[in-house]
């Protein structure tokens, strides 16, 4: 049996507006192809949900997802991926593709496994 590690997908819908059911497919589709068990999409609206990330986290640590996927780092508040969210999961953007590790916060190794600062 092979081990695929779980990912899950997160959009503000109120920044995605129209083109919603565009991200989510590129969202997948970018999951898919780097071998990610795509588990859940996150959708929230930014503009009635004044703690969007509290959800979001909530989410990784039930289905102990690996990683997140997102359109863009406009997603988030000041278009900027939040450090407090890479210490818990790998945050990739799907354009521009770029993946935020969370062996980059010192936190976990490019292993994987946890640093003593973390035990």
């Amino acid at each position: 049996m092979n081990f695929r590690p779980t990912a899950l997908g997160y959009i503000r819908s109120d920044v995605s507006r129209v083109q919603q059911a565009w991200d989510e497919e590129q969202i997948r589709s970018r999951a898919r192809r780097l071998g990610y068990d795509f588990a859940k999409m996150v959708v929230v609206d930014g503009r009635t949900n004044d703690r969007p990330l509290a959800g979001l986290k909530a989410t990784i640590a039930r289905i102990e997802a690996e990683a997140v996927f997102v359109p863009s780092a406009a997603h988030f508040a000041g278009e900027a991926v939040p450090a407090s969210l890479i210490r818990v999961a790998d945050v990739i953007t799907v354009n521009p593709f770029v993946t935020y590790a969370r062996w980059s916060t010192g936190l976990v190794d490019s292993a994987g496994q946890g640093t003593a600062d973390t035990a």
